[in-house]
């Protein structure tokens, strides 16, 4: 080790005209460097989280020689030397590195970075500034502060109702709260207003509420919404928001006053530029989650009516925006559908001009260092039906790369190929620092797939296999011969539907399970393609399918620890009845989904439990960590008279749960249809640690934050036949 810190001392000192070993390294000066050259892609927690995660052992001559290579990410090596001495001072007297205040650059070069762990003090903030943690999506806090030990002390800190927001009471949020420098910001009711709270008491601090008349009225996405997006905008603090009519709207974060130079008073009209469908002069188009802000470009995703049942295979295209961050000036267009002569047009084999649809209505991912930010694209009209859209049809059902200053693509990868099972895409890549030097983006998916890619480049890190796949008999539709299969991770849940799968808890259970699965087809595949209600060439009433439209995973998204490189993704197991119907008085596309209910033994699921779970997956080699049931037993089914006297265990629950990490703990809601508790599980291993009763059901992800000196874990909860709050939670 000592002779190759001795040949890196002489490399740096021959790539310096000045002798850096000569020079003095100052830790204040390296964080006014940080503040004014770093701080606009970086906070110095995540820095933290990176050394300690990847750099534990090595010495300070090469964290100086990466930033002097690398950084800022738009002009790498344009600071002096100097500067990146103290820089590197600062990072490592950041993540805990007993660097003193002054120091000579040899001892900094020579300096072992060491575990945080070592260090007594604990931070004092931790902010949680977007949906996902940050823009990188990674759920993960490193904040130790509730541990195993004290986790069963926590207390109820403060309480906002929602209920007074109309134009009527929410019953049901799924918002995630926002914490920036000492303020909670929450949407709330229907017509998506939003409230500033403090970070310790919960009081009002401001509230804003959006008034769009008709705009709202005929809105398909109203209610309160996923959440916000904070932005530090040289210096304005902005909220930026999508109402549900439609419009991206700016406020000043310090006082939820409309900033004035952005677009209209405040407003950017969304509605307007849009590529409409032929024959429909109605918008089908809006959003409820947020927006993505970088480097001085807000990004707008879109969202359609629900397809399973639409009025025509013609609709609005889901087109991604990019606008100027201060005036509200549209910056660039990607077309997900893409127009004759360009890129991605020839996979729509009879043209591409009347389908719609192709939108991104999860959170997005962006990487600043790397100038891109990551889409996920849904599928194309109509979920169930594509006969009118045949070929593979990009950039549906894809994640793409886009710089973000521009718009061009830079690389994308097509997760289902003419997507006729509502695989959209549902959840935001997770941008994962892997602990050997890797940069990953982890994509989840609806269809438990888990795929793996160089951020860059879009190489896939784990092999992907292109595999034959079963046709379709649906008179009209066009099916893809082969579909892409991940060869690691495995599924994280159950795909296709086989016999073995039906419900066994007793030899009586089971009889009704077969009974009840005859008029359907099983599927041999997650790419089984649907089939019709009432074939005539069998008479089955459609096809058994795992997992459901909705997952699988959904836009919960997953959690990743940068410290370990381990992956949590929750999941349900929920039978769905892929059928087809054709129904003229209701939409002009041949076929659209309808004709069965999804059958079900009195009540008990069609399928064997677990219902619900979650999966440990470690990065690094592609591997199952451990899986747990996620939930207990519901009480419909542990009180079923078909179930007297059987102990069945721990079924889990088939709703969609959120999650959070921290240093040593995984935290878990239940979701819509869940019970009232959050749950807390040891990272390592998967253990349930408490049983957190709450006032409601957590419907929406949780998120933490450390303010003051004390960490919170905050959530929005639906009590039932009362109306959501947002509950923060805090030790004694």
């Amino acid at each position: 080790m000592k002779a190759s810190i001795v040949f890196l001392f002489a490399v740096l000192v021959g790539l310096s005209s000045t002798p850096i070993l000569a020079q003095d390294v100052n830790v204040a000066r390296g964080q006014a460097v940080f503040e004014e050259e770093c701080s606009r892609c970086h906070v110095p927690v995540e820095m933290q989280a990176r050394l300690n995660a990847r750099w534990i052992g090595r010495p300070g001559a090469e964290l100086y020689e990466l930033i002097r290579t690398t950084m800022p990410a738009e002009t790498p090596g344009s600071l002096s030397n100097a500067q990146y001495l103290d820089l590197a001072a600062y990072l490592m007297r950041n993540a805990s590195v007993p660097v003193p205040d002054a120091l000579s650059a040899e001892a900094l070069l020579a300096t072992a970075i060491t575990p945080a762990a070592a260090a007594d003090e604990v931070a004092d903030e931790f902010e949680w500034t977007a949906f996902n943690g940050s823009n990188a999506s990674t759920r993960y806090a490193p904040l130790d502060q509730i541990t195993a030990d004290n986790v069963d002390e926590l207390q109820i800190a403060w309480e906002f109702d929602a209920g007074a927001f109309g134009p009527e009471r929410e019953s049901t949020s799924v918002t995630t709260p926002l914490m920036v420098n000492g303020r909670v910001y929450v949407t709330a009711g229907a017509t998506r207003n939003i409230v500033a709270l403090d970070a310790a008491s919960g009081q009002i601090q401001w509230l804003w509420r959006p008034e769009e008349g008709g705009r709202f009225d005929d809105a398909p996405r109203k209610g309160s919404g996923k959440g916000l997006t904070w932005y530090d905008n040289k210096g304005q603090e902005t909220i930026y928001t999508i109402t549900p009519g439609y419009y991206l709207v700016a406020l000043d974060a310090r006082t939820g006053r409309e900033i004035e130079s952005f677009g209209k008073h405040g407003w950017v009209d969304l509605q307007q530029g849009l590529r409409k469908g032929p024959g429909r002069d109605d918008l089908d188009i809006g959003m409820s989650f947020m927006p993505l802000a970088v480097d001085g470009v807000v990004i707008t995703g879109a969202a359609h009516l629900v397809g399973m049942r639409p009025v025509s295979a013609s609709n609005v295209k889901g087109d991604i925006r990019g606008f100027d961050a201060s005036t509200g000036e549209l910056l660039w267009t990607f077309k997900t559908i893409p127009e004759p002569g360009e890129a991605g047009y020839e996979s729509w084999i009879a043209g591409a001009d009347y389908t719609g649809n192709a939108g991104v209505w999860a959170p997005m991912s962006a990487d600043q260092e790397l100038g891109l930010v990551y889409l996920p694209v849904e599928s194309a009209t109509g979920d169930r039906y594509g006969g009118d859209r045949p070929g593979n049809n990009l950039f549906s059902s894809s994640t793409v790369a886009l710089d973000y200053k521009t718009g061009e693509r830079r690389w994308h990868f097509q997760s289902t190929h003419h997507d006729v099972w509502d695989w959209d895409t549902p959840s935001a890549p997770i941008l994962a620092d892997l602990p050997d030097g890797r940069k990953a983006l982890i994509q989840t998916l609806k269809q438990s797939h888990l795929f793996t890619f160089d951020r860059a480049t879009g190489e896939p890190l784990f092999p992907i296999e292109e595999r034959p796949m079963p046709g379709t008999d649906v008179p009209g539709e066009w099916t893809a011969l082969t579909q892409p299969f991940p060869v690691l991770p495995l599924p994280y849940d159950r795909q296709g539907f086989q016999e073995d799968d039906l419900v066994d808890f007793t030899p009586e259970i089971l009889a009704k399970a077969k009974e009840a699965a005859k008029p359907f087809r099983f599927s041999t595949s997650v790419f089984t393609p649907p089939s019709l209600f009432q074939d005539p060439s069998d008479g089955t009433q459609g096809t058994l399918h795992l997992p459901s439209s909705t997952g699988g995973s959904n836009w919960e998204g997953a959690a990743y620890d940068p410290e370990t490189g381990l992956l949590y993704v929750p999941s349900r197991t929920a039978t769905s009845v892929l059928s087809l119907v054709n129904e003229p008085d209701v939409s002009s596309v041949r076929f659209i989904q309808g004709g069965s209910r999804t059958p079900s033994v009195e009540g008990i699921p069609l399928v064997k439990p677990p219902y619900g779970r979650i999966t440990a997956i470690d990065m690094n080699s592609g591997d199952h960590v451990w899986q747990v049931v996620n939930g207990d037993t519901p009480a419909a089914i542990k009180n079923h008279p078909l179930l007297q006297g059987l102990d069945i265990g721990r079924t889990g629950k088939p709703t969609r749960s959120g999650l959070v990490l921290t240093k040593t703990l995984l935290f878990a809601g239940e979701g819509v249809g869940g019970d009232p508790v959050l749950w807390a599980h040891d990272k390592a291993t998967g253990d349930i640690v408490a049983k957190i009763d709450m006032p409601g059901v957590v419907t929406g992800v949780p998120m933490t934050y450390m303010y003051g000196g004390k960490q919170y874990l905050v959530m929005a909860v639906s009590p039932r036949g009362e109306a959501a709050r947002i509950v923060a939670l805090a030790l004694p």
